[in-house]
């Protein structure tokens, strides 16, 4: 029997306009009232996630998320279970590629949030996107040990894939680095992906991996994927993706979320 069942959000639990539908809503309330829990697994902060977690009732305080791509995981009321983060170098070093290559650059770090040497676009968007602030701050002056959650690069599609191809072949070494939109390039700790965040919750809570359904669709999501007892791709899924998974559900906005509660843990009480 399956005990928990963790859910990307873009593309996976939203529907096209951002939105949770009325029937993925009741499905999950259906599962959590089987004892199920449900973890909203995202690249967002937590700050990003609260509207659909109070919009879920995912607030209890043994309610789980696995924010920032798996980096923090924390219960939903910000208390942290682990946390896999950079450091004040790194982004002193990414910020310097960054000005060579003369993209823009914000970062989120644990201390102050959305962080960022000048606003952009971009940043405006992530921060509107999370519902946070902006702290304007010379990431010169950043501590040296502050814990910097990851480091994004951020321009037009035309700016930024160019300047991806100017990176040194050395920052793939020391990070993982990829693009989470056609505007978004991150770079984060190795050690981040959500599979790790979802092995070490499921450690946490004392939950097998066999007992863990995992749902995506995009390059992020293929760790967890991977990992779960019960990998599922959705219908809109990059192949990537639909060829590691164990079971091809309905895509975001048709459901697909619904379709694997009913027929992977509903059934089992039927």
């Amino acid at each position: 029997m399956y005990k928990l069942l963790a859910l990307d959000m873009d593309g996976t639990l939203l529907t096209t306009d951002k939105k949770v539908s009325k029937n993925t809503e009741a499905a999950i309330k259906a599962a959590e009232e089987k004892g199920v829990k449900v973890v909203l697994a995202s690249g967002r902060p937590l700050d990003g996630l609260n509207r659909y977690l109070e919009e879920l009732d995912l607030k209890k305080g043994e309610d789980y998320v696995l924010s920032f791509n798996g980096g923090l995981v924390q219960n939903t009321r910000g208390k942290i279970v682990s946390k896999v983060c950079l450091k004040g170098t790194d982004l002193k070093y990414i910020y310097e590629i960054s000005k060579r290559l003369n993209v823009n650059v914000h970062a989120f770090s644990a201390k102050d949030g959305l962080i960022a040497p000048k606003t952009s676009q971009y940043t405006e968007y992530e921060a509107t996107m999370n519902g946070i602030n902006i702290t304007i701050k010379d990431f010169n002056e950043v501590d040296d040990n502050e814990d910097i959650i990851k480091v994004m690069m951020i321009d037009p599609q035309e700016i930024l894939d160019p300047a991806i191809k100017e990176l040194p072949s050395e920052i793939y070494e020391k990070y993982s680095v990829f693009k989470s939109a056609p505007f978004f390039l991150e770079f984060t700790n190795k050690e981040v992906d959500k599979g790790l965040g979802l092995k070490k919750l499921g450690e946490y809570l004392g939950i097998k991996q066999e007992e863990i359904i995992a749902c995506g669709d995009a390059g992020n999501d293929l760790s967890m994927v991977k990992y779960a007892g019960l990998g599922v791709a959705m219908g809109n899924a990059t192949e990537e993706i639909k060829e590691a998974a164990d079971f091809i559900t309905d895509s975001n906005d048709e459901d697909g979320i619904v379709r694997v509660i009913e027929k992977f843990i509903l059934s089992e009480f039927k």
